[in-house]
């Protein structure tokens, strides 16, 4: 894989419990990684959501092979919080991963 084309650094992360200012765990989301990406915005629509216009947003994002991802993670970027859809490995070099990513979907 070339590096050129990791051109974007995001943040991976998975829900779990994290301390509060008390020490106290409350539901939150944990860093798994930061690490660089390729990411390709596939196609954008808007639909209702309890009757609320509502923008959908697909994306691809290309990383190097892990074997800790999964779909209960979430991708950062920026100020934008993508949900993982699916992990998608190649198997066959086991050089890259591709997340099948979506923002929008699930907000509110």
């Amino acid at each position: 894989m070339k590096a050129g084309k990791l051109n974007r650094r995001i943040r991976i992360e998975r829900p779990g419990a994290v301390p509060d200012a008390l020490g106290q765990p409350t539901p939150g989301w944990s860093l798994v990684a930061e690490v660089w990406a390729d990411i390709r915005h596939l196609n954008g629509l808007e639909t209702l959501k309890a009757d609320q216009p509502k923008s959908v947003v697909k994306a691809s994002m290309r990383i190097r092979y892990r074997a800790d991802i999964d779909a209960s993670m979430r991708v950062v970027y920026g100020a934008a919080v993508y949900d993982i859809q699916a992990v998608l490995p190649d198997e066959e070099d086991r050089d890259r991963l591709d997340l099948a990513c979506e923002i929008g979907a699930s907000d509110g």
